[in-house]
Order: C-alpha cells, then sequence, then structure tokens
C-alpha cells in the first residue's frame, strides 16, 4: 500500500497536475514552490542525548520488524506433546539411535571380521535405508588412532577420476594437471609410508553401487599393493544389492576371490519393527508405549520392514497424531497418513526391491 504523503492527497487519482479520470484537463494554477535554503551550522540544533535513556518496556516499538521465530520451536513443541526429549524417528543416520537386532550385529560382526582380519576386501549390501551407513559410522567410532580411513561416499566416474576421489579423501593433493601414473604413484607411496610407520589405510565405499565394472576393477588393482602376509591396504564396500548381483558375475570373479567378508541386510519382520519403534522411543525419552499394535502391523505393511521407509511413516503418524491433539498414534492416524499420499509406499510388501 502505497502512503499518502500529506499536501499532496489532492493529486491521486488525477496523476501530477494532468487529467483527471473523466479526460478533463483539470490543472489547478499554482505558483513554483520556493526552492528550501540550506541552513547554517549555527542554525541546525543540537541531537537530544540518550545518556542514561532507558529502552522502553512493555511495548515493542511500531517500527520494529517482529523477532524471527527459532527453527526448533515447532519441533520443541513436537516433543513436548509427547514426552520427548529428541526427534525419535529422523531419517538422518544417528549411531545414538542404532537398534540392534539380530541381522545388524551380524553385519557389524562381519565389519569388525574383515578389518581385524585384515581382509583385503569387504562387502556390506543391504536395501536402501537398511541401515548400513550407521553402521559404518558405529564403526568409525570406535577405530584405533593407527587406523588411517579415507571414506568416499557415492563414487563415479573414470579410474582417474576415482583415483583423485581416493587421495582426496586420504587428504593428499591431487593437482588437475597430473597424470594418472603420477597420482596413483603419490596413492602408493602415501600407503607404503603409513604401513612404515605402523598405521594401516582402509578406503571405505559408500554407496558402491554406482561404480561400474571398470572402477571395480580398478579397486582390485589397488590391492596388489599387498604383498606376501603385509597388509597395507583394505577395501571395505558398502552398497545396495545390485552391487552384490554385479560381483557374482562370472566376469568379476577375480574381484569376488579377494573379498574375505560379505554380508547382505535383510529388511526387518513384524516383530523387529515392533522392538525398533519401542528402542527408538525409549532412546528419544519416552517409556510407555505410543503406537499401538495395529499402527504397528499397518507401518511394517506399508514399509516392508526398511527403518528409513519406518522412521518416516512414524514420524509423519506422529505429526498428525500431534495436530488432531492425539496422545497415541492408532491404525486410524497411519491411515490418514496414506490416504493423504503424503507417505510413499512400498510397491510390494512382499519384496523389498520395490520402488522405496
Amino acid at each position: 500500500m502505497w502512503n499518502v504523503i500529506p499536501g499532496l492527497s489532492r493529486f491521486v487519482g488525477r496523476g501530477w497536475g494532468g487529467q483527471g479520470a473523466a479526460g478533463q484537463d483539470d490543472r489547478v494554477p499554482r505558483s513554483e514552490p520556493p526552492v528550501p535554503r540550506t541552513p547554517t551550522p549555527d542554525e541546525i540544533p543540537p541531537l537530544p542525548s540518550v545518556a542514561g535513556r532507558r529502552k522502553p518496556r512493555g511495548k515493542i516499538a511500531e517500527s520494529a520488524p517482529p523477532a524471527p521465530v527459532p527453527v526448533l520451536e515447532a519441533l520443541d513443541i513436537y516433543t513436548e506433546h509427547f514426552g520427548l526429549t529428541a526427534q525419535p524417528f529422523s531419517i538422518t543416520p544417528d549411531p545414538d539411535f542404532l537398534f540392534w537386532s539380530a541381522a545388524h550385529k551380524r553385519a557389524y560382526a562381519m565389519l569388525e571380521y574383515g578389518v581385524m582380519t585384515h581382509a583385503p576386501i569387504t562387502l556390506i549390501t543391504g536395501e536402501v535405508g537398511a541401515g548400513k551407513t550407521t553402521l559404518l559410522q558405529h564403526m568409525l567410532r570406535s577405530l584405533v588412532p593407527e587406523v588411517k580411513v579415507g571414506l568416499i561416499s557415492n563414487p563415479h566416474g573414470s579410474r582417474a577420476e576415482l583415483i583423485r576421489w581416493v587421495l582426496m579423501a586420504l587428504d593428499q593433493p591431487a593437482r588437475p594437471e597430473e597424470t594418472y601414473v603420477d597420482l596413483f604413484s603419490r596413492f602408493q607411496a602415501y600407503v607404503i609410508d603409513e604401513y612404515a610407520q605402523g598405521h594401516r589405510v582402509i578406503l571405505i565405499f559408500d554407496e558402491a553401487q554406482n561404480l561400474d565394472r571398470e572402477a571395480l576393477e580398478e579397486l582390485r588393482m589397488y590391492t596388489n599393493i599387498n604383498t606376501g602376509r603385509d597388509v597395507l591396504l583394505q577395501l571395505v564396500l558398502v552398497g545396495q544389492p545390485e552391487l552384490r548381483d554385479m560381483i557374482s558375475r562370472r566376469d568379476m570373479r577375480q574381484f569376488a576371490q579377494r573379498v574375505g567378508a560379505l554380508f547382505h541386510l535383510p529388511a526387518m519382520d513384524l516383530p523387529t519393527v515392533k522392538n525398533y519403534v519401542a528402542h527408538r522411543l525409549k532412546v528419544a525419552g519416552r517409556e510407555r508405549r505410543l503406537f499401538t499394535a495395529d499402527a504397528i502391523q499397518l507401518i511394517h505393511e506399508k514399509t516392508g520392514g526398511v527403518p528409513r521407509l519406518v522412521n518416516r511413516l512414524c514420524d509423519l503418524s506422529l505429526v498428525y497424531a500431534f495436530t488432531a491433539g492425539r496422545k497415541q498414534v492408532d491404525r486410524g492416524i497411519v491411515s490418514e497418513v496414506l490416504n493423504d499420499g503424503s507417505f510413499i509406499p512400498m510397491t510390494d510388501a512382499s519384496d523389498p526391491k520395490g520402488d522405496a
């Protein structure tokens, strides 16, 4: 909205001394306004002193902008409503919320086994959101300082680009003008130097299903740095089921023969989902049951037991229950989330490899 300046209201709707709404020339004869005179310094009054003044209390000045609302205010209301101290179903991997199902225990044991026995290649696969990255983060917390780790997330590209990813993960220079031979020579020298200092180097490739056959063959060549009983370099590959399928091909048998530890992390069954939900709520400060048995059954049916999808549907169900002023999530609340299209369920609950 335009503010009308006092003394100029007669020009509003007519233009500046032009034609009116009816097209009539209604200019009003007027004299030219006097040119304002610049005052001398002696004529300018001094500014009032602000020393000792207090800010007005009880009322915010009308010209002041409203105070920003804290980002976490809505989350605080959400958690307080259900007696929680944290958001229990975040889809971001968090080792503090790690749920040790039987399958996750075996997967982690295989990770540890591969690292402790100096397996040249350790391979862990699982569905999207099965908890693979969370297991990795937990393992990284437990490694001793003598283990030098290079973590490469979502690797891709040619063999020359792959070696650059590796060097950057190890905090080593990889200048654009350097050739592949230069880069690999530096990588090999780094691994040998670390071994001479009593260190081991472990390269971890998360989302390794994005590596093509050429890149996997390149990784196999990395393990040639190991000589005899001395294992200078270990590889840990974590990815989706198609990574396992790729390595099972006949033309990848040389790679497969160097895999010393292998495990596939399956989806959760119904009892495991029930314990999983209760565990995350307990970590977030909730001891009493919050989801009914029917709600848990529907959540398992629509998510296929994939942890990340379980988190998403549980979180949305809590939002719906909160907005409705409900203190518990039943099957009806979960159904409302699904009916509104706020959550995309598994295309086929019997096949966790659906388009989830």
